[in-house]
């Protein structure tokens, strides 16, 4: 019953329904490219076309008693047309090709080989090649038993002495159906398993942009608890600095160091979420720009020549700012050392007008030294970094060969007056520069350096 069910389903069920044949796709392309790939699309159309025409010139032969004119070109269209329909309904036309079959088989003079003369035989295995590559191999194989069948009662009807050549042409039919069966299963694999590697790779920077968020939370923790600490004990100390203050200024304080006090307790319970079980807090403060040196006396050590250019008035940027462009350029340059082995490197820095500018360089990789495969992450942290702090990030590779990472983080006029108030790096300041300046930030700074 599951079978007969099946074969309903497939062969039965809306089976001259209307299944147009869509175009090829083809990647785009431009000009004379372009005209080619426009044509191309109709490239399995033409092709059953010729299927077709051939199936005709193959039908005008001896296969009819009657020789008059009219069944003489009869014979030829009639073969053609199954061929044709398998454009707009596939499975209707695998019927029709078996009521040829059977009309030509009844009706014909064919000899050993009944019904299976040139022009039927050619027309019913264009048939079954076009209906198999547009549908899936359980269909494929119900033809090919209807076939099997179609032919063992025809030759039982024509005589046996034939019914060995019509078992010949079953079986011929069932090789040619299961190698474009085999094709098909090929190709479903290799979709299903493409579809399985997209979900994974979403699912693989979902999760790391989690990871990096998450370590920027930590990372965040010290500069945050730095300036809530700090608005506390001010907020403590403050009303014993003016003389007989009012009890409304008082209990004013008082109520910024309380709200203060439970905003550092809140964002240590958060941390104590989002931390690892191994996770270890640093014992040192985070680095800054200030500490860059050291960074790049070790990458050096590591085998990477490297070169430190700043331009613009060096001063004192939110320590949410530095840290940040301090793990930047600490990314870019393990990037390099990873993928860019025996290249040099150039970092950047420009103090503009609004924020900070980055651009961090390197030249092409030596021959004799690969690249080697790493996670792969490091652009994704740098872009987290970047985003949380309304900055604007470019990477991309060089004319030389090499690859260039240029990042602008704006900083607002009161950030950089009074770095020590406020909570640098948790909200976009005012006044964004646009993608431009992010973009120039580098040529800006050059340009500063040469006035």
């Amino acid at each position: 019953m599951d079978a007969y069910g099946g074969l309903r389903r497939d062969l039965f069920h809306d089976a001259f329904a209307y299944r147009p044949l869509p175009p090829r796709r083809t990647r785009g392309g431009g000009d004379r490219r372009g005209g080619i790939r426009e044509a191309a699309v109709w490239l399995p159309h033409a092709m059953v076309c010729f299927l077709a025409f051939l199936t005709l010139m193959l039908g005008y032969t001896r296969n009819l008693s009657s020789v008059d004119g009219r069944a003489f070109l009869l014979s030829g269209l009639l073969v053609a047309a199954p061929v044709l329909m398998t454009l707009v309904r596939p499975v209707g036309a695998f019927w029709l090709s078996c009521a040829v079959i059977v009309f030509t088989g009844v009706l014909g003079d064919h000899g050993s080989m009944s019904p299976w003369t040139p022009g039927p035989a050619f027309m019913h295995l264009s048939v079954l090649v076009v209906v198999a590559l547009r549908t899936r191999p359980r269909v494929a194989a119900w033809m090919w038993a209807v076939t099997l069948a179609l032919s063992v009662v025809l030759s039982t009807l024509r005589g046996r002495s034939d019914s060995l050549g019509s078992v010949q042409m079953a079986v011929f039919y069932g090789a040619v159906l299961l190698v474009i069966s085999l094709v098909h299963i090929r190709k479903d694999a290799e979709r299903q398993v493409s579809a399985e590697k997209s979900v994974t790779a979403v699912e693989r920077d979902k999760r790391t942009v989690l990871e990096e968020r998450t370590n920027i939370a930590r990372e965040l923790h010290d500069v945050v608890a730095h300036h809530m600490s700090v608005v506390a004990i001010q907020a403590e100390a403050a009303p014993y600095r003016v003389e007989n203050p009012p009890p409304e200024l008082a209990q004013a304080f008082a109520t910024i160091r309380e709200n203060a006090v439970a905003a550092l307790t809140e964002l240590r319970r958060v941390l104590g979420v989002v931390r690892a079980e191994d996770y270890e807090a640093p014992d040192a403060p985070q680095p800054t720009l200030a500490d860059l040196d050291g960074l790049l006396a070790n990458v050096r050590e590591a085998g990477l020549p490297v070169e430190k250019v700043v331009t613009g008035a060096v001063r004192e940027l939110p320590q949410g700012v530095e840290l940040s462009a301090y793990r930047i350029i600490q990314e870019a340059l393990s990037n390099t050392l990873r993928h860019a082995p025996g290249s040099g490197a150039r970092v950047e820095i420009g103090y503009v007008l609004g924020g900070l500018g980055l651009r961090i360089v390197n030249g092409r990789p030596t021959a004799e030294a690969g690249p080697s495969q790493g996670s792969g992450h490091g652009l994704t942290g740098m872009a987290e970094r970047v985003a949380m702090l309304g900055g604007v990030m470019t990477a991309e590779r060089t004319a030389e060969g090499g690859y260039e990472v240029t990042v602008f983080l704006p900083v607002a006029a009161a950030e950089q007056a009074q770095p020590g108030v406020g909570q640098p790096g948790l909200e976009q300041s005012g006044g964004q520069p646009g993608v431009d300046l992010a973009k120039d930030a580098g040529a800006a700074a050059g340009a500063e350096e040469r006035a």
